[in-house]
């Protein structure tokens, strides 16, 4: 009988392991995509400048992409700096040709993540 409620526990036992290692295998699944799900202002810090190599403000909802540093894109014909602002809604795109600023357009995020020209 002793023999008989100590195998009824590592049953139980062993479906506690092997729920935990579904519950870790689920959570490592997920967490990249949670990652990727942070707002633009977690990811740009306000009042600073980004650089990209494109700018597309017709995207619904707007994301500006892979972010470069300044001797990244320099060596491009065209490139676009970003700044974010502190309330985090609106933003100021500058276009440089050939490393002189040419163009300066001011946008407002709106709710559902697309930018609005101001």
């Amino acid at each position: 009988m002793l023999f008989h409620i100590l195998k009824k526990s590592s049953k139980t036992e062993l479906m506690v392991r092997s729920s935990a290692r579904l519950v870790a295998v689920f959570c490592l699944v997920v967490l990249p995509f949670a990652a990727g799900a942070v707002s633009l202002s977690d990811k740009f810090a306000p009042g600073m400048t980004y650089y990209f190599e494109s700018f597309d403000p017709g995207q619904k909802p707007w994301n500006p992409g892979q972010n470069f540093n300044i001797e990244e894109v320099f060596k491009n014909y065209q490139y676009y700096e970003i700044e974010f602002d502190q309330g985090d809604k609106e933003i100021t795109v500058n276009l440089y040709i050939r490393g002189t600023k040419t163009e300066s357009e001011k946008y407002l995020k709106l709710p559902d993540g697309s930018l609005r020209k101001k």
